[in-house]
């Protein structure tokens, strides 16, 4: 297979964002926002970032111009935030269930499905693992400590903690990562029911309850791969390395 877009001084990967209340200058405003970090990897990597902010006002919905989108683009990075709506893989809200937008959830699903459809490489952090596993038929546990009996995986809002993984033989991700590795992970929620098609390819390792899913991947795709923990707070450009290189074909 050959690149989608030959001549390109860089393959263009779009990189989701935030909206939030942000400060500069003198300015405080509701704005696109996403930490440096991501978009440094990509470009690290190889990629030159496209910031894919989800508007609220589009005159066709938040869906509108997906297809547009991805097809201007050699690869897709699905970066983390709040909560999905538990009401897109069919469940009602925890008390726990917090920071959902259900506006980004329908820009991203909306970008996520062109994505698979034009078989471009997508990477999926975190919240954007969970969307691809929900966008695929599967579920979450919406508050981890309630399943596993602990917080080792976020001890507070914003915390990031250090897991311990084991890839699955044979995976994308045992090819990029090795065996084992640790991780920095900041999530309260975790798949649940495998969405359709996927593959487990990491699970943490420790005093689980339950077998936690850290790694999901769709085989017979180019790159399709979620990860629940953050790389990027790592600086670890691994994975990035591996989605550029998708792009190529």
């Amino acid at each position: 297979m050959t690149a989608r877009h030959p001549g390109r001084a860089g393959p263009l990967v779009g990189v989701t964002t935030y909206v939030a209340e942000a400060a500069w200058g003198d300015w405080t405003r509701r704005a696109a926002v996403v930490p440096s970090s991501y978009y440094e990897l990509v470009a690290a990597a190889g990629g030159r970032p496209l910031l894919l902010p989800h508007c609220h006002e589009a005159a066709g919905g938040p869906r509108e111009g997906a297809e547009e989108v991805v097809a201007a683009l050699d690869g897709l990075v699905l970066v983390g935030g709040g909560d999905l709506d538990p009401a897109c893989y069919g469940q009602a809200r925890h008390r726990e269930t917090r920071g959902v937008d259900p506006v980004r959830d329908a820009s991203e699903r909306a970008l996520l499905e062109a994505a698979l459809a034009a078989d471009l490489p997508v990477l999926a952090v975190c919240r954007g693992h969970q969307l691809l596993n929900a966008a695929l038929g599967g579920t979450l546990f919406q508050h981890l400590p309630d399943v596993v009996g602990h917080q080792g995986h976020r001890t507070a809002g914003g915390e990031f903690e250090d897991v311990d993984v084991v890839t699955v033989p044979g995976t994308t991700a045992e090819a990029v990562m090795g065996e084992k590795a640790t991780v920095r992970c900041s999530h309260h929620q975790a798949v649940d029911r495998l969405g359709d098609g996927l593959v487990v390819a990491a699970r943490a390792l420790g005093p689980e309850a339950v077998d936690v899913i850290e790694a999901v991947e769709l085989p017979g795709r180019r790159f399709v791969v979620g990860i629940q923990w953050h790389p990027e707070e790592a600086g670890d450009r691994r994975f990035f390395d591996a989605l550029v290189a998708a792009t190529a074909g």
